[in-house]
């Protein structure tokens, strides 16, 4: 005999969870959009589907699947920048030809579910990517390629030289490329 979960126990599970996840889950959300609005919403965005699944209790790491949920939210949020990022990521005129060639492939306009499979895919290398960077170097990326604020701006926000903004920069370019180059060769390769 199957036991069915009462709307009761659903409700009480969904503000435990909010409650055990919710601070944390911001912060994480906050790191990687531009302003706390946003990330109000993306946050409201994965309680609301959290909300909607049917049997809370089949999610076997409620954690593991709520920060996919936010993840996955930010990067929506990301994609209409993708053109600029590819770009960065994807230098022309590289000598040996073996820096990756992103923007050829994810910015195709044929969407097949193997199209957005690798941009997804794309997309959740590059924040596993990001995280592994120094938090100065993500954060400048972040502001200025993701959330398209200029230099000067971020100098302002961080007191910091716009010199040393680009240099930061940089350096998290150079990690991405060579990171995400494995993934280049996967799908190319594919």
């Amino acid at each position: 005999m199957e036991i069915v979960a009462m709307p009761q126990d659903k409700n009480s599970h969904i503000i435990q969870t909010i409650a055990s996840y919710g601070k944390s889950l911001l912060g994480f959300i906050r790191k990687r959009v531009k302003n706390d609005a946003d990330a109000e919403d993306i946050l409201q965005d994965v309680w609301y589907q959290f909300s909607n699944v049917v049997d809370t209790s089949t999610i076997e790491q409620t954690g593991a699947w709520l920060y996919r949920v936010a993840r996955n939210k930010i990067l929506d949020k990301h994609k209409k920048h993708k053109e600029s990022l590819l770009d960065d990521l994807s230098p022309a005129g590289d000598e040996d030809g073996d820096d990756p060639d992103f923007a050829g492939i994810l910015m195709q306009e044929a969407t097949t579910p193997e199209t957005e499979y690798i941009r997804n895919l794309f997309w959740e290398q590059l924040f596993a990517a990001l995280d592994e960077l120094p938090e100065n170097q993500r954060q400048v990326f972040v502001w200025h390629e993701l959330d398209d604020i200029p230099y000067e701006e971020i100098a302002k926000r961080t007191g910091e030289n716009v010199n040393t903004l680009v240099s930061r920069k940089r350096y998290a370019v150079l990690h991405l490329r060579s990171r995400l180059k494995q993934l280049y060769k996967e799908i190319t390769e594919y």
